[in-house]
């Protein structure tokens, strides 16, 4: 088993067990912190390629850029992927759902770079019909990714929150055996609302989720879930963060591009960045998985940020999914 990390206790549960615990957590929890992610806005000085942000009661980190593969067929997406490796990205975003977990890992193995210097994000579409099942899937997905004894992905999420609460538990607990097994170092949730974190609590496990993976762009702020899940540590991504090119000659957005002398999808991605949240930007133009990794040497303005969040519309906002926070 590689890695470990430490769970963090919601107070109604009890804590894993000691013989449960990997040793590096073990050895590791008496001098871990706690690094809340309230701040708005980070200084361009602090924000580098190789940056990361703690993962929540784990030893481990998360880059603050990834590289998103969705809809890219297998063959373009290894391609696609080991350009972003070799462009300086550590971080690669895939799914069950997107039918290129193995394309992903055969890029990894291919670039030379070592393992444990690749963060690697996949997801489990739907339940399997009982826990037992969709461990079984999630294995399956671990093993494309990165086969062999000791395999493991750094982050497993649950992909939606449709399908109801029994099948949101079975999914959750499968992710957990993951969890604890070492084969995933960190594990989350995608387009979940309040209501849908808030009901975690009751089901006698880990909580709360270490990362919830949201679309997130000026259109589509969702502030409602990003507050709650910064008040309760859990870190926030942001797919869909180009807005698939469809908001590309926004004037306001444009403007600030000029401004800046960058392009419109640097302007957003930075925009994410400085908002705290972890981009996925996804490209297989060679050129643009390049520009979009060049967002270091300039930053947004106080009076920047303040006009791209005028530009929130909402849930009229989302192109793929606003989470609903009942």
């Amino acid at each position: 088993m590689r890695g470990g990390m430490q769970k963090q206790i919601h107070p109604h549960h009890s804590p894993l067990p000691d013989h449960l615990q990997p040793a590096q957590v073990q050895q590791e929890q008496h001098h871990q912190t706690h690094h809340p992610q309230h701040a708005p806005t980070m200084p361009s000085t602090k924000l580098t390629l190789t940056s990361t942000l703690p993962l929540p009661s784990t030893p481990h980190t998360i880059p603050r850029l990834g590289f998103g593969v969705y809809l890219s067929p297998p063959p373009t997406c290894s391609t696609s992927c080991a350009t972003a490796l070799r462009t300086g990205y550590r971080h690669i975003d895939t799914a069950q759902y997107y039918g290129n977990e193995a394309a992903v890992g055969h890029a990894i193995r291919a670039s030379g770079i070592p393992r444990s210097e690749i963060f690697v994000t996949t997801k489990i579409l739907a339940a399997g019909g009982s826990e037992e099942l969709s461990y079984r899937k999630c294995v399956e997905s671990v093993e494309k990714i990165d086969a062999g004894d000791g395999g493991y992905v750094d982050l497993f999420l649950i992909h939606s929150a449709s399908g109801g609460a029994q099948k949101r538990r079975e999914m959750w607990g499968a992710l957990e055996r993951l969890w604890r097994e070492g084969r995933a170092r960190a594990i989350g949730v995608s387009n979940f609302g309040v209501g849908h974190v808030e009901e975690m609590k009751g089901w006698g496990g880990l909580w709360p989720p270490m990362v919830n993976q949201i679309e997130l762009h000026p259109w589509c702020q969702q502030r409602a879930i990003v507050k709650y899940c910064q008040d309760n540590g859990i870190v926030v991504e942001a797919y869909s963060p180009l807005v698939r090119n469809q908001r590309a000659h926004d004037p306001t957005l444009v403007g600030l591009a000029e401004k800046h002398g960058k392009t419109a999808a640097q302007v957003l991605i930075r925009y994410c960045l400085q908002k705290n949240w972890v981009p996925l930007p996804k490209s297989d133009t060679p050129s643009r998985i390049e520009e979009n990794a060049d967002v270091y040497g300039f930053e947004l303005d106080e009076e920047d940020m303040k006009t791209l969040d005028r530009l929130d519309m909402g849930r009229e906002g989302a192109i793929v999914e606003a989470v609903k926070n009942e």
